[in-house]
């Protein structure tokens, strides 16, 4: 039951790596990717501090090896956006990457991760996995936009890059996989990823996100963003209810 609902919920994620073809064709996309942006920064953080540490802290784990192992996740994150040439992009205008196989290879790890994360929190219960689930797939939609215009920018064709940028998702479903079977004769590998699950969603969202949302100066742009990064917060509180 629980590995069906790993398989579904990574799978489900991967398939957002589509989105970019149906973006690509439509030149209007600023108001979505505004919001959207606004509101994966509050379900991250959510996520992060409303779900994920509170299971962390609830595991029984040392106070001191969770926040080790947040800050242990900020630095993967920060080494991956770094050195594997991992950019997300929020308006259409990405870094462009010289070597387009090399950013596959860091999404592929990315997403590799992002599995690990919904398999842990799978096994936690099925409430944080499912909001672990909806705080990733938020931030997705704007890499995977980012992800395809790069490569298609880099020389592939659409379809290529469609086909290249699906295979590169689909390593979530093996690092959903890795965590499941693995969880069992790796001891505390569930608990460990919970807090350091924490710590890549606060990098995205501090590093990643809300400087892109810091670019818009006017003042009601500014309200609605602060109205669906609150939005995003409160959603993931009232799944703790659910």
């Amino acid at each position: 039951m629980v590995l069906g609902q790993i398989l579904i919920a990574a799978f489900l994620v991967s398939l957002l790596s589509f989105i970019g073809v149906i973006f690509l064709f439509n030149k209007k996309t600023d108001k979505l990717m505004f919001i959207l942006v606004s509101f994966a920064v509050g379900a991250l953080l959510g996520g992060a501090f409303l779900h994920l540490l509170p299971e962390a802290l609830e595991s029984g784990l040392n106070f001191e090896n969770i926040f080790l192992y947040v800050i242990f996740g900020i630095i993967v994150f920060f080494v991956l956006e770094k050195f594997l040439y991992w950019r997300h992009c929020h308006s259409g205008k990405c870094h462009v990457h010289t070597f387009t196989y090399m950013s596959l290879v860091g999404d592929g790890v990315h997403n590799f991760i992002d599995g690990m994360i919904i398999a842990a929190s799978f096994l936690a219960n099925t409430t944080l996995g499912i909001t672990a689930t909806i705080a990733i797939a938020l931030h997705e939609i704007p890499q995977e936009i980012g992800d395809f215009s790069i490569l298609v920018y880099g020389g592939f064709s659409k379809k290529k890059a469609l086909l290249f940028n699906f295979l590169s998702a689909l390593t979530a479903v093996l690092g959903a996989l890795f965590v499941y079977f693995f969880s069992f004769m790796i001891e505390g590998l569930t608990t460990f990823i919970l807090p350091f699950a924490a710590g890549g969603f606060i990098y995205i969202a501090a590093c990643d996100l809300i400087p892109e949302l810091h670019k818009e100066k006017r003042i009601h742009h500014s309200l609605a963003q602060l109205f669906f990064f609150l939005t995003g917060i409160i959603l993931m509180w009232l799944f703790k209810f659910i």
